[in-house]
């Protein structure tokens, strides 16, 4: 995607336009918090900081410092548009945001661009991406329940990992209380998310996750169950990991 002040003269690039405005349209709807994707802009703050704090522990950094996580390399496997990228790299990280999804990508490309934030974003997969390039901090949000083989996307997560480095999953228990509450409740009676979203069977239980983090030499050394209050409205951390829960991996 052409710098954002291109974007405006078709003449002087290659650009669509009715690609920019498709584009646009998406980003909008990304990043609108009252939008389609509001169940994200709702969680999105608890797991930014559960993130960060974990990092600054480890790295020694002052949480409070506006750039935190300076000099560290982040990488963000399903990124959508960039809802975790652009905080962190406002934090100081050099982040790179990979996604499958050609729209999401430019979608993230787009609000970046707006943004004035330089982000890496590219349309790939962990897979696809050479494992030369390292990372102090991988992040998988969300993913390890959409994933086709579980065990081989998290071999591939580790090896991302530089030496010492950290890695953070967010994803869905599997049990009757994450299929009432993860999938009817949430895609069929609050409709907080389009109906098929997710596959119960393929939701991973903490025993599973830790198993298979195990085989690449990382051991969970924090986890928290993440819960929504409705009289609140809001999501919070809890022991309760039943549905939705978060973990940090490190080095064995």
């Amino acid at each position: 995607m052409a710098p954002h002040s291109n974007i405006q003269d078709a003449s002087a690039s290659s650009v669509d336009a009715s690609e920019v405005a498709k584009f646009s349209k998406l980003s909008d709807e990304w990043w609108n918090p009252k939008g389609k994707m509001a169940p994200l802009h709702k969680i999105n703050p608890l797991r930014l900081t559960y993130i960060r704090d974990a990092a600054c522990r480890k790295f020694d950094r002052n949480v409070k410092s506006l750039g935190c996580l300076s000099g560290l390399r982040i990488l963000d496997i399903g990124c959508g548009a960039g809802l975790l990228c652009e905080p962190f790299t406002r934090l100081g990280a050099q982040v790179i945001g990979i996604d499958p999804s050609a729209t999401n990508i430019a979608a993230a490309r787009l609000h970046a661009d707006k943004s004035q934030l330089s982000i890496d974003y590219r349309c790939t997969t962990v897979e696809e991406m050479d494992t030369r390039e390292r990372f102090d901090i991988v992040l998988a949000m969300e993913v390890v329940e959409h994933v086709v083989d579980v065990g081989a996307f998290l071999d591939r997560c580790a090896l991302m990992l530089k030496p010492g480095g950290l890695m953070v999953v967010s994803t869905l228990n599997r049990n009757w209380k994450s299929f009432a509450l993860g999938i009817v409740a949430a895609e069929y009676v609050l409709r907080w998310l389009p109906r098929g979203t997710h596959q119960w069977d393929k939701f991973v239980t903490p025993h599973e996750l830790a198993h298979h983090l195990a085989r690449n030499k990382l051991a969970i050394t924090e986890q928290t169950g993440v819960v929504y209050n409705p009289l609140a409205d809001r999501w919070g951390m809890s022991s309760d990991m039943d549905v939705n829960y978060m973990v940090v991996a490190e080095e064995i």
